[in-house]
C-alpha cells in the first residue's frame, strides 16, 4: 500500500505524530485509526457481498478486481494466460507496421503490366495544350 514511502519519510511521519498527539495519546490514536480501518474493510466486504447476491447465482465468482483494465485484458483477451508470454516486441511491431503492405500496393500500382495505354492516361500535371492550326475563315 505504501510502497513508495522511504525510511526517512516514515521517520518524519512518526516524529510528527509524536509531536502532534504526544507520547501519552499516541497509542490510543493508533487504536482508533486501526479500528476505523477494520470497520471500513468490513463495510467494503459487506457491500461486495450485497452486490454479488443482487447479481444472482451466475455472478457468485465475480471479483471487482476483474474490472481493472489489465486484469480484463489478461482474462478475456489472453484467455486467462499470464502476461509473461515471451512476446516478441519486434514481431508485434512488424505485424502492426503497414509499410510492407503499402510498399506492395505501390509496386502493384507502378507495375507496367497494369498500365493503361499512354493515349488513355490522364495527366495530372498542367501542360499547355498542343497548338493546332487555326483557320480564322472557318469560323
Amino acid at each position: 500500500m505504501f510502497t513508495d514511502v522511504g525510511p526517512l519519510e516514515l521517520v518524519t511521519l512518526v516524529v510528527l505524530a509524536v509531536l502532534l498527539f504526544g507520547p501519552d495519546r499516541l497509542p490510543e490514536f493508533i487504536e482508533n485509526v486501526t479500528g476505523f480501518l477494520r470497520k471500513v474493510r468490513a463495510f467494503s466486504e459487506d457491500a461486495r457481498q450485497e452486490v454479488r447476491t443482487a447479481l444472482g447465482p451466475e455472478f457468485q465468482d465475480f471479483e471487482f478486481e476483474d474490472l481493472h483494465p489489465k486484469t480484463f485484458v489478461r482474462k478475456h483477451l489472453l484467455d486467462g494466460d499470464d502476461l509473461d508470454l515471451d512476446l516478441d516486441l519486434d514481431g508485434i511491431r512488424s505485424a502492426l507496421d503497414p509499410r510492407a503492405e503499402l510498399t506492395e500496393l505501390a509496386e502493384a500500382v507502378r507495375d507496367p503490366a497494369h498500365d493503361a495505354p499512354a493515349a488513355r492516361r490522364v495527366s495530372l500535371t498542367k501542360t499547355p495544350p498542343a497548338h493546332t492550326a487555326f483557320d480564322p475563315d472557318a469560323t
